[in-house]
């Protein structure tokens, strides 16, 4: 069982299919998408009180306002409205989600829809 002989890191294939060039890791060739790491308090802190969706991970969505987040980031939200399926369910008023159920939550213009994304 023979390994492959290491390539120097100039010569050196990207994930992307680009080129590193030298030991900076620059990636020529196509471009990439970054994502950038949030941290998740400030995060929350910030759509207090704005209009946010936020998908268990039993496939329900909820739409409201956020009233308050705890230190275990437990959610709170007023004016909710529940979807299943992307369908809407009903509107259950004020709500508070356990943390270890949330999938994600996103901040969403007032106006905005729930769309199936299966």
């Amino acid at each position: 069982m023979g390994t492959a002989p290491a390539k120097s890191w100039g010569h050196e294939e990207a994930s992307g299919g680009g080129q590193r060039v030298g030991r900076s890791s620059a990636v020529v060739g196509r471009a990439f998408t970054q994502t950038v790491p949030v941290n998740p308090k400030p995060f929350l802190n910030n759509l207090t009180g704005k209009p946010v969706i936020v998908k268990l991970k039993w496939g329900m969505e909820y739409k409201g306002y956020l009233a308050s987040v705890d230190s275990y980031m437990n959610l709170q939200l007023a004016n909710t409205e529940e979807y299943i399926d992307g369908q809407f369910s009903g509107n259950l008023g004020e709500i508070l989600i356990r943390c270890n159920n949330v999938m994600y939550l996103r901040g969403v213009p007032e106006d905005a829809e729930i769309e199936d994304a299966e």
